[in-house]
């Protein structure tokens, strides 16, 4: 098809513009702090439908009084605004021109495979990593380079917020991969065993958190029988600053259940499991079963500040597969990661 040059008059550009559909943005709304409640109306006499932790966004629909009515994923809820930091978008225009590249300012930056966090994050792209911007979408830069293509959120460059290994400096954090030996904990739909999941999952955590300036202890360094009373033990000794159990769920009964949870014992510890366990299912976005009183011995005889975090079900084959791969094992140790810097920042 060949272009043929035409005279465009005043009026026809006049209806061109009339015509032309104005892009807008709603305003955003960032939640302040953790297990704030959404509720099904403005008010607190409403039932609450779920809850929002530190830095989740949502677009505001409207304002009634001092509650904030946002869009959720397959609905909509109430938030009071007393726990919302609102960003305005007055931005009305038929052409959001993007930047032409970006460069990353901080490692396993999240790039998903489209422009909301219900897709799945297909890369982590590191510090210094440079992109061409092709266009964006809401809040979201679509970015590739000869290697990436995705979606970046524009917060995580404009702003970004990630643990400073200062917070990590000096801290010691024992790291006891579930299981062992001749225990092979929960076996998954493929006959895989749980000891060998949470044992890759602590080595990833590990190297993670030495690299922020943290002595990491491990409570089983090789495939061995260890007993929760030596783990106990080990972590009582050494004057643990947070010790974590890693595991993964089971219930071959039931293959479609999934989800993420976390276990506390004494009531001290329930900041450091919700801390954890938030950060864990925004990093993944899997099921959040919430967090737990657990009457485990690793929990209730430890001195220190002690979480069990349950992974996944390798009884679910999707979620299993998932376990298996670097991209989503480095998703569970973020999300991790993250948990631990919210908890030590509140202290």
């Amino acid at each position: 098809m060949y272009l043929r040059k035409v005279r465009i008059t005043v009026c026809s550009i006049m209806i061109w513009l009339f015509l032309t559909p104005m892009v807008s943005y709603a305003d955003t709304a960032i939640i302040k702090g953790d297990n704030v409640n959404i509720r099904n109306g403005p008010g607190t006499n409403y039932q609450t439908i779920g809850q929002a932790g530190t830095n989740d966004t949502f677009s505001i629909i409207q304002r009634q009084g001092e509650w904030i009515q946002v869009q959720l994923e397959n609905d909509t809820g109430w938030i009071i605004e007393t726990y919302l930091s609102i960003i305005e978008n007055n931005e009305q225009s038929t052409v959001d021109t993007p930047p032409e590249s970006i460069t990353i300012p901080n490692d396993h930056t999240q790039i998903r495979n489209g422009p909301s966090t219900e897709y799945k994050i297909a890369y982590f792209a590191e510090k210094g990593s440079s992109f061409q911007v092709i266009s964006v979408e809401g809040q979201w830069y679509e970015i590739q380079n000869k290697n990436i293509h995705g979606y970046v959120y524009k917060p995580l460059i404009d702003k970004v917020e990630v643990p400073s290994s200062s917070t990590f400096k000096n801290k010691t954090i024992v790291i006891d991969a579930g299981h062992g030996g001749r225990d092979v904990g929960a076996i998954g739909s493929s006959n895989i065993f749980e000891k060998d999941i949470a044992f890759l999952t602590a080595q990833e955590l590990a190297q993670e958190l030495t690299i922020l300036g943290s002595d990491v202890r491990i409570t089983r360094p090789r495939d061995e029988f260890v007993s929760l009373g030596s783990r106990v033990s080990f972590s009582n000794m050494v004057k643990t600053d947070v010790f974590i159990s890693i595991h993964y769920n089971s219930v071959p009964e039931l293959p479609e259940v999934t989800g993420i949870e976390s276990y506390y014992y004494q009531e001290a510890n329930n900041q450091l499991a919700a801390s954890i366990q938030s950060e864990l299912i925004k990093a993944t976005d899997s099921k959040d079963r919430g967090t737990t009183h657990g009457d485990f011995l690793v929990l209730r005889q430890n001195l220190q500040a002690s979480v069990l975090v349950e992974l996944g079900f390798i009884s679910n084959p999707e979620q299993e597969s998932s376990l298996r791969t670097t991209i989503y094992q480095k998703e569970l140790v973020s999300g991790i990661v993250n948990g631990l810097a919210k908890y030590f920042a509140s202290k």
